[in-house]
């Protein structure tokens, strides 16, 4: 179950980006954002009360709900959008795959769980791997303020992105399921994200087309509803830790799905930094022997 969950994952996240992609265009991108997660909320909504499945939170899982909107559903994506205006889409996908290692930190800072070395070491090879796939991106790159900027954005995404899988972790243990705090974060993450629209003077206009709304129903639905649900329900099972190893599988698929529509050609270089990325999985996912084998099976 879990490995199917993390597969289901690593292939909506990383064909996410094609949908992005269609969405840009004459909607400013905070406002495609503000309708992706608004629309993927009310879908949530309506599947729980038609099932009879959604949960009553009391005060405390709301408001805890109300930060994970921020970190999961608004904050990061706005970051990281934003970010993309000054540094290669590469270094993002680098900056973001330290969530492993931001994961297991806030694991050990909160939960006092052990840091596992074989985790450490499996994020430092994806981390390296990964850099190594982008380096002639990161390569032809030249240093200004604007990439500093852009740098701080995606690393301020990154660590919104770990405070959210914190977030989940909390609300898991006090026996909230993902499916009922996603509704409710991503309910607040579009209230949020409108909110900043109408502040900030953003046009909240709209694109009745095919490629628009096509794009937006596939962010919505498999990319927010099917993927945060999967990954968060890893988050629980796996610890934060080593779910958050497909942010660094992410760019494989995405590649992959490049090299079929748009020519990328795998390079040596490309290649050893996808042995590199898939040895770190192995590692990430090795079961230490000092560790009890119930912590694995949450």
């Amino acid at each position: 179950m879990n490995l199917s969950l993390y597969v289901l994952t690593v292939l909506i996240w990383g064909t996410t980006w094609i949908a992005i992609k269609l969405q840009i265009g004459e909607v400013a991108l905070a406002a495609s954002i503000t309708y992706r997660f608004a629309l993927a909320a009310l879908v949530l909504f309506a599947v729980l009360l038609l099932s009879r499945r959604l949960q009553r939170l009391d005060r405390r899982a709301q408001l805890l709900c109300m930060a994970q909107g921020l970190c999961l559903f608004s904050l990061n994506f706005l970051c990281f959008y934003t970010a993309s205006q000054w540094i290669p889409s590469g270094l993002i996908a680098v900056v973001f795959s330290t969530a492993t290692l931001w994961n297991a930190l806030s694991a050990r800072l909160v939960f006092r769980r052990q840091l596992a070395a074989n985790v450490l070491a499996g994020g430092g090879l994806g981390l390296l791997g990964l850099a190594l796939l982008f380096w002639p991106e990161l390569a032809g790159h030249s240093a200004s303020p604007e990439t500093w900027l852009g740098l701080a954005l995606a690393l301020l995404g990154t660590l919104c992105f770990a405070a959210g899988n914190l977030l989940s972790s909390l609300q898991q243990q006090a026996g909230f399921r993902p499916l009922s705090t996603n509704a409710w974060g991503m309910f607040y993450g579009a209230l949020l994200l409108g909110g900043y629209c109408l502040v900030s003077g953003t046009p909240l206009n709209f694109e009745w087309n095919q490629r628009y709304v096509g794009s937006l129903l596939y962010l919505a639905i498999p990319g927010s509803v099917i993927g945060f649900t999967a990954y968060l329900t890893l988050v629980g099972r796996l610890g934060q830790e080593r779910a958050a190893y497909c942010t660094v599988l992410f760019p494989l698929v995405a590649l992959n799905i490049s090299a079929v529509l748009e020519g990328y050609q795998w390079t040596p270089l490309a290649l050893g930094g996808l042995v590199l990325v898939m040895l770190g999985n192995l590692l990430v996912f090795r079961q230490p022997k000092n560790l009890s084998k119930a912590y694995y099976a949450r």
